[in-house]
């Protein structure tokens, strides 16, 4: 039990355990996913309404950054917030600085930086969510993941929340890099299937992609409708 009470205290084998309980707290989280595709990226999220009294509308979980980068959450609702806020001050800032494209690597370090920070004082706690972070900047179209402990990796397609095992084996299966947008945005969203019980599965998630030259649009749900 003292090994897990403060986030500064390494256990005898060498771990974090708020850290990991804060890795949990994902995988409780809606699943969510981006995918690059020949000249874009998609971010894909699952779309759980807790009460059919919510207002669909209000429940978003792809969230823009900037006019060409997105980012879509699973985790805690309020630490991704905070997290978003702070992303966004952070694009802004570079644009300002350097009068360019958001370049996408630094962006996902900075907000790495600041969840890293959380792992290493006494008194605070590790951010409860992981972050999937996809864009076009001067290399092209790109997609990070960052997780409690600020880690950041790149990749063709990833995915975190709950069932995040079945759809990467999933994805690993299927995945081309020469993928068309709609092909792109179909196979992600059989891969959430794959995740979800049968009555889930009919909900229609939550879609939004960039291409070369072109802004982040979210699909219509009667768009997603047509894919699914």
């Amino acid at each position: 039990m003292a090994y897990d009470r403060a986030i500064t205290v390494f256990s005898p084998d060498g771990r974090l355990f708020q850290v990991e309980y804060a890795r949990e707290a994902v995988k409780k989280g809606s699943t969510a996913l981006g995918i690059k595709f020949k000249n874009g990226v998609a971010l894909i999220s699952e779309k759980r309404v807790r009460s059919r009294l919510v207002e669909q509308n209000s429940v978003e979980k792809i969230q823009l950054i900037d006019d060409f980068v997105a980012t879509v959450t699973s985790g805690l609702v309020a630490d991704a917030r905070v997290l978003i806020d702070y992303s966004r001050v952070a694009a802004q800032q570079e644009k300002v600085t350097y009068g360019r494209m958001v370049n996408l690597e630094s962006l996902v370090k900075k907000v790495a930086d600041q969840m890293q920070q959380y792992t290493q004082y006494g008194g605070v706690r590790p951010y409860g969510v992981s972050m999937i972070f996809a864009g076009m900047d001067q290399i092209g179209p790109r997609v990070f993941d960052c997780d409690p402990a600020g880690t950041i990796n790149e990749y063709k397609a990833v995915v975190v929340g709950a069932g995040k095992d079945q759809v990467t084996a999933y994805l690993e299966q299927k995945y081309s890099e020469d993928l068309k947008e709609s092909e792109a945005i179909s196979l992600a969203i059989a891969a959430l299937k794959t995740s979800q019980e049968e009555e889930a599965a009919k909900s229609v998630p939550e879609v939004a992609a960039v291409t070369s030259g072109n802004k982040y649009r979210v699909y219509g749900r009667d768009e997603v409708s047509k894919l699914m």
